[in-house]
């Protein structure tokens, strides 16, 4: 698994979010993620969204996902 592939599902998922996602091992990555979905979620509900964006991924191809998912106001983009 690659960084671009995680952000590419993401993005696809999450239409109009932007997606930063880093990771070097090729199974443990870390990813900022914006998007209007955030709105008036909690942390946790904010999670359970990018991770139905990846699925059966999320424990096999991918081991570990550090999320920072954030609104555009909160990103400071709004």
């Amino acid at each position: 698994m690659n960084p671009q592939t995680i952000k590419t599902l993401i993005e696809q998922g999450l239409p109009g979010a932007s997606a930063d996602v880093r990771g070097d091992d090729g199974v443990h990555f870390e990813a900022t993620i914006i998007s209007e979905a955030f709105a008036g979620k909690l942390p946790l509900a904010r999670h359970r969204l990018v991770y139905a964006t990846l699925g059966e991924l999320m424990g096999r191809e991918i081991h570990a996902l550090s999320i920072d998912a954030k609104t555009p106001a909160e990103a400071g983009q709004g």
